[in-house]
């Protein structure tokens, strides 16, 4: 199916490109590619009147609003410290004060933040999703949309996870279900 782009109905939705995330290994692809890939998908969205969603993660203050379940692999030891910069959206994206910054405390971009409501206000329907990592923040944030009825566009190439098996996994058993899986050529060439 040839994929085409209504840009004044269609956000583009960054997820955790901040120094912190991206300082870590990635798999399939490097964090450098990831930014890269998304740099362009930004500059493009903005150029052709689009909207574009920074979304970064950090702790509050206290950390007293980090989860703590029990689980068999911890993915964050709750209440460590992080360097100031961490939840810095990295400088490759340019933000401008057009842009939507959202900041999550949890894996998803939707839970106990204002995204659905700004997306909403702007009559977006259509979300071009792309980020680190795949698995983790990326697919919590799709399975949200997804219950809220948008549309969603996966930029494979533009996103990445901590083991490339992780990526795979995602992109070959989940996203297909809730959305249609793209390249960045191909969502590039939707917008003009």
């Amino acid at each position: 199916m040839e994929l085409k782009l209504e840009p004044a109905r269609t956000a583009l939705v960054v997820i955790d490109l901040q120094r912190g995330i991206v300082a870590m290994p990635t798999g399939p692809r490097s964090s450098a590619e990831v930014v890269a890939r998304a740099a362009q998908l930004v500059k493009a969205l903005r150029a052709a009147g689009g909207t574009v969603v920074l979304v970064h993660v950090t702790p509050s203050a206290d950390g007293k609003d980090s989860l703590r379940p029990v689980t068999d692999s911890p993915v964050q030891a709750g209440g460590r410290s992080l360097p100031a910069d961490w939840s810095e959206i990295v400088p490759e994206l340019a933000r401008e004060a057009t842009d939507i910054l959202i900041t999550k405390r949890q894996w998803g971009a939707f839970y106990g933040t204002e995204l659905d409501l700004q997306l909403r206000r702007r009559s977006i329907d259509t979300i071009v999703l792309c980020g680190i990592s795949t698995s983790i923040g990326v697919e919590s944030t799709a399975r949200d949309a997804f219950e809220r009825g948008y549309k969603q566009i996966f930029v494979e190439d533009a996103m990445a996870a901590r083991e490339a098996a992780e990526h795979a996994h995602t992109v070959a058993t989940l996203f297909p279900r809730i959305g249609r899986v793209r390249s960045t050529e191909e969502v590039l060439a939707a917008l003009k």
